[in-house]
């Protein structure tokens, strides 16, 4: 265990303690994984996507000089370190994309994707080739998009979809990627999140105005057992799930060092009354991915086949892997 006290300046009123182990191992999981993913989920270069989308990211460059990493395509998994250690390693599944992989875990699950179902309900948006911006003004939008330099912590642009009337009327991708390269959600995964349960609210197997179902929660003396399904989907809940920059937070902490991601969010105690304080946590959305988890019958290859027969599917979402 390291240890380090740092002032942040002569006049600074104390020094903040930092666990720089912790800080590293946070570092080489988020490393792993987005190699992991964008390796054999996305189909990108490993090289060029340390370049871009890691390398710049804040913290990383105090680091690049020790960062190492291997990435195994016969056992489709990447291994990362810094100065050789605090190592982290992200194994890639067939259906279900990359996972951590802590302790004594096994490799991957055996288990095969359940078969997709695709009814979409409205025409597809768009022929399989690159739609060409028929409007100058969006044409010259898109000249500017793609030439803005990087700028750390934002990369650069990879990607631009313009969909009018349900339709795409413009389309541009940098070079390496096209009309079918899967791309990292990241937050955006809140919204097929918040849909999934919407369907479940339609469907009566759950009400947003009431206490979310969270075992750990139900005590009479416990503080937290009034936080609704939309105190959560709304960021209001209350509880200290910080998420900032920092590989110190909580919610880096979650998404990279813990083996049950939603078990250490329930476990945060309330640091403001719920409904009263907005405060943006991945924490939030990742109870609510348990929740959905559970309605659906708990395991992996239920949620599956509800997000595709009940989202996925109706939107003609062909190519989504969780």
């Amino acid at each position: 265990m390291i240890w380090i006290a740092m002032c942040a300046s002569i006049l600074s009123n104390g020094c903040q303690a930092i666990r720089v182990d912790q800080d590293l191992k946070v570092a080489t999981g988020l490393i792993s994984h987005t190699l992991c993913s964008e390796t054999f989920v996305s189909g990108l270069d490993p090289e060029r996507v340390y370049a871009e989308d890691i390398r710049p990211r804040p913290g990383i460059g105090l680091i690049n000089w020790a960062v190492t990493y291997t990435v195994d395509r016969d056992n489709r998994d990447v291994t990362a370190t810094v100065a050789g250690g605090f190592e982290s390693r992200a194994v890639f599944r067939e259906g279900l994309g990359c996972l951590l992989v802590h302790g004594g875990e096994a490799k991957g699950s055996a288990t095969p994707p359940p078969e997709r179902q695709y009814n979409p309900l409205l025409p597809e948006i768009a022929g399989p080739g690159v739609v060409d911006p028929q409007d100058e003004g969006l044409r010259v939008a898109l000249d500017r998009a793609f030439a803005e330099p990087a700028r750390p912590p934002y990369r650069w642009t990879k990607a631009i979809v313009v969909v009018r009337d349900g339709r795409v009327v413009a389309e541009r991708y940098a070079p390496g990627y096209g009309v079918y390269t899967p791309l990292l959600g990241y937050s955006v995964t809140k919204s097929a999140i918040n849909a999934l349960l919407g369907i479940l609210s339609r469907q009566d197997r759950l009400s947003m105005g009431n206490p979310a179902t969270v075992a750990r929660w139900q005590n009479p003396d416990d503080p937290r057992r009034v936080i609704t399904f939309d105190e959560l989907e709304r960021m209001i809940s209350g509880l200290a799930l910080d998420e900032t920059a920092s590989p110190a937070s909580p919610v880096a902490r979650m998404l990279y060092l813990e083996t049950d991601m939603a078990g250490f969010a329930e476990s945060a105690a309330l640091e403001a009354a719920p409904g009263m304080t907005w405060n943006y946590s991945s924490g939030n959305t990742v109870i609510l991915s348990r929740i959905i988890r559970d309605a659906v019958g708990g395991g992996q290859d239920e949620v599956i086949r509800f997000a595709q027969r009940e989202l996925f599917g109706p939107l003609g979402m062909r190519d989504v892997t969780p």
